[in-house]
């Protein structure tokens, strides 16, 4: 059942952001609106197009959230796995979206102090934030030391 709901999911998203369906549902809005003095701008015609646009707007919300949580995980492990291929990198960041609010400012203001390290080392600052700097240079700025975890891969 799960499979089945993620491959719809995953097609109807891919057909609802395409031109095409943008296409075809101004189309569809260009025809209720001049069918309007057909039915006498009555309240079913509006009735129409706004219970239309509500059921149809409510189902996609689910289908393209179901799309985008699993797009979401998918970049997560990708990049958990590229943290822990790196020497260097700094696996504590592995949680990042599990951590509290004020952990991930200090984290932030942490890589601001590397940038700031990094501009003034480089004679081009332009290019300081685009280099990779090296481990001694990390090591200006307080940062977590390498955590290792018992987590299956």
């Amino acid at each position: 059942m799960s499979d089945i709901f993620h491959r719809f999911a995953r097609a109807t998203a891919q057909l609802v952001g395409s031109a095409w369906t943008f296409v075809a549902a101004l189309t569809m809005l260009f025809v209720w609106a001049i069918s309007g003095p057909l039915f006498g701008y009555s309240d079913t015609w509006q009735l129409v197009i706004n219970t239309t646009t509500s059921v149809v707007t409510f189902l996609v919300v689910f289908l393209i959230q179901n799309t985008q949580n699993r797009d979401s995980r998918a970049m997560h492990l990708k990049l958990d796995e590229l943290l822990y291929a790196l020497k260097e990198a700094r696996t504590r960041l592995v949680n990042l979206e599990n951590m509290s609010e004020e952990e991930v400012e200090a984290i932030q203001k942490q890589f601001d102090r590397l940038g700031k390290v990094a501009a003034t080392k480089s004679p081009d600052s332009s290019t300081a934030a685009a280099e990779p700097q090296p481990a001694d240079e990390r090591s200006q700025v307080s940062s977590p030391q390498r955590v290792t975890t018992n987590a299956a891969v």
